[in-house]
């Protein structure tokens, strides 16, 4: 599976709390911006689908 941002649904405006949720690191954010997934460290564990409805699996 691949993790997705649904850029239209991320408000932008604050530190993404998932990036903290993510045990492997596969979550970054550059300022307040939309976060990015890094999916070749990404182990599918689906903590940040659970945390944001932002993030989902395709």
């Amino acid at each position: 599976m691949v993790i997705k941002i649904n850029p239209s649904f991320c408000p932008a405006n604050h530190p993404c709390p998932v990036v903290r949720v993510c045990p492997v690191g596969a979550i970054s954010q550059v300022g307040y911006g939309v976060p990015i997934v890094d999916n070749e460290k990404c182990v599918d564990c689906g903590k940040c689908t659970r945390v944001c409805s932002t993030f989902y699996e395709e």
